[in-house]
């Protein structure tokens, strides 16, 4: 029997794009379709974030860095929501799909895994965006905010999304039961991003506790977002971007060697 004709490879790209369209479509589609449990809480915890530490406590520690307390932390705050949306979409979508048997249908498709990676981290990264816009509408309503670098801002918050939907792809991999994807967000990564300087400066710190936040990377995301918010930063900005790409490319990597191991997905 002669062997069946191959596929142009005009077809096959295009077969790829509708795959990675199609998984996009269904996370945007997930999200967007209970807005008022993914959209409108962040909008509503920011806004009281902004009334508590901008309106009360605000006044009473003065400006920071040239910026009156509000507008210090009004980057943090936007960055917080991007991350944990970011992560909280894929992991939750990840392991739904686990948990209802239905991931087996992507697993049998003709796609190469790096393919299935993307999508659910596009997919993370719409969230976390939309989000982020969501978040920043609310913020304008309370203080004046004025970019300084479109690049820059752009940039860390398209890295921090893809990041941070990495590392929720990874935690829906070995989760096994629901209690386990609110693990790292309650232990790791809400201490991490609180003690990430969204709400202070590093310098505020005595020696010895600054050298010890440089070792949480959520410290340079914000820094690098702040800077291209507000134009100020702890941390020089060359170095944040080489963090920000060093976390991403090796959450990357380490994610699709799981996804080509079958690591949590095959039993």
């Amino acid at each position: 029997m002669a062997d069946p004709m191959p596929m142009p490879q005009a077809s096959l790209k295009h077969r790829y794009l509708i795959s990675v369209w199609t998984i996009v479509r269904k996370e945007v589609t997930r999200f967007t379709r209970i807005w008022l449990q993914t959209i409108l809480p962040p909008a509503i915890t920011m806004a009281l974030y902004f009334v508590i530490f901008g309106n009360l406590i605000g006044p009473r520690i003065g400006e920071m860095q040239g910026f009156s307390y509000m507008q210090y932390i009004a980057p943090g705050l936007i960055m917080m929501a991007i991350i944990t949306n970011a992560y909280a979409n894929v992991v939750s979508s990840l392991f739904g799909a686990k948990f209802q048997r239905h991931i087996e249908e992507i697993l049998v498709a003709p796609i190469p895994n790096l393919l299935l990676l993307v999508g659910y981290m596009v997919g993370g990264v719409v969230r976390g965006v939309l989000v982020g816009l969501v978040v920043t509408a609310t913020a304008l309503c309370f203080t004046d905010l004025q970019v300084q670098s479109w690049p820059v801002t752009l940039a860390v918050v398209i890295l921090t999304a893809a990041l941070f939907s990495l590392a929720g792809l990874l935690n829906a991999l070995f989760a096994t039961k629901f209690d386990d994807i609110s693990i790292v967000p309650t232990f790791i990564l809400t201490p991490l991003t609180y003690l990430g300087g969204v709400f202070y400066s590093i310098d505020m710190l005595p020696v010895f506790w600054q050298k010890v936040s440089l070792g949480n990377p959520i410290l340079y995301m914000v820094n690098a977002f702040r800077y291209g918010m507000l134009g100020v930063s702890d941390i020089n900005i060359t170095t944040a971007f080489s963090v920000i790409v060093l976390f991403c490319v090796v959450l990357f990597g380490v994610s699709l060697w799981l996804l080509e191991r079958g690591a949590g997905l095959r039993t």
